[in-house]
């Protein structure tokens, strides 16, 4: 993807019960599949061209009921006619071939708008619950990338052999293969992460490599650092960026719903959630995992999107995501506390104003820190 391609933008899909901040503020968001058929036909109409659905199979930390994301994405993708839907798996909990057939019945369906995000697991009472192992942390992203592997080889190879530790496929064909897209190899392949298994794991093997909340300091290093293991594979990554965004006619008064947010957080949800995260980040050797570093505050939206600083008029949200693009960023992953009204408001006060400043950017080669990055 070029620097100067336009960003992309993508939605967390409510697919769980809670909405995307365990407060007992009000959220109007409901979780129901009608809600969200509403939902994904009006994010399409307002430039939002990916949404992810989240992967939750018990009920915890504020999301007391989950739907499926691969059922409710399918879904989701027989309601519209753009946007892309990107469904959560968990390796050990979905066999790569399972998932890469499912996939290419989807991507046909929908004409080639389906993608994976593949997360290694941080909820380790999922998999015990399920009778299943809880591996080790970098043990898990050895397997994640043998779960990719396996993806990319059936989407593209007939007779397809591999062995590995955790997966061995034997002279296996997938027939159909996925929908053809020009200039695409197979559905896109996106993996999150913040340690440095899955940096490198991103930097091997990824599409895409999505970033928790981050600061721009933090967002930098963790381009930097993917970006140089990249290099070292001959490997093309791209950068998407968890925020939530509270945009308001003041700052003060987008500040004003933050703190009210954090005010009314569901304590005990979030230090449950602050505990098992915590656990999975700090079980790294380098201390680089997921939410290693979040506060109480950064936890009450469960990917650190305070930390993204989208809050404040439609214009300060605006200059700060070109800044984000200067610094890497090909796509931000967006929640919202109200998702009708405000995806609404952010395709119609916010995203023309990041298209002007990105024409702009074309113009001048603006530089990092140059204008309103507040």
């Amino acid at each position: 993807m070029s620097e100067n391609a336009p960003l992309k933008f993508a939605y967390w899909v409510p697919n769980v019960s809670g909405g995307l901040v365990t407060s007992t503020i009000e959220q109007r968001t409901e979780f129901t599949y009608d809600y969200n058929k509403k939902l994904a036909v009006l994010a399409e109409s307002r430039g939002f061209e990916y949404a992810l659905s989240q992967v939750r199979y018990a009920s915890s930390y504020g999301a007391a009921q989950q739907h499926d994301p691969a059922a409710f994405s399918l879904g989701l993708l027989t309601a519209t006619e753009r946007l892309k839907l990107i469904v959560a798996a968990h390796p050990g909990l979905w066999h790569p071939a399972i998932l890469a057939k499912f996939g290419i019945t989807a991507d046909i369906i929908s004409e080639g708008r389906f993608a994976v995000n593949i997360v290694s697991g941080w909820f380790k009472d999922e998999f015990t619950g399920l009778g299943e192992p809880w591996l080790e942390h970098d043990e898990r992203y050895r397997r994640t990338e043998e779960f990719i592997r396996v993806l990319r080889g059936l989407w593209t190879q007939p007779n397809f052999e591999f062995s590995g530790d955790f997966y061995r496929i034997h002279d296996f064909s997938l027939r159909p293969q996925p929908f053809d897209v020009p200039g695409r190899a197979h559905p896109e392949i996106f993996q999150g992460g913040n340690s440095t298994a899955a940096r490198k794991l991103a930097g091997r093997v990824s599409d895409w490599y999505f970033s928790n909340g981050k600061d721009f300091d933090g967002f930098s290093e963790q381009v930097a650092d993917v970006q140089g293991f990249a290099a070292d594979n001959d490997h093309a990554v791209r950068f998407g960026l968890n925020g939530f965004v509270i945009a308001l006619d003041s700052e003060a008064e987008a500040r004003d719903v933050l703190r009210e947010i954090v005010d009314k957080a569901d304590a005990g949800a979030v230090e449950g959630f602050r505990k098992s995260v915590q656990q999975a980040g700090n079980s790294t050797s380098d201390g680089k995992g997921m939410w290693a570093d979040s506060d109480f505050a950064d936890l009450v939206q469960y990917n650190d999107g305070f930390r993204t600083g989208l809050i404040g008029t439609p214009e300060q949200i605006a200059h700060r995501i070109v800044e984000y693009k200067k610094r890497g960023a090909n796509l931000l992953l967006l929640g919202f506390l109200h998702y009708l009204e405000d995806v609404e408001h952010f395709g119609k006060e916010i995203l023309p104003i990041v298209r002007e400043l990105e024409a702009d950017l074309d113009r001048t080669g603006d530089p990092i820190g140059v204008g309103h990055a507040r």
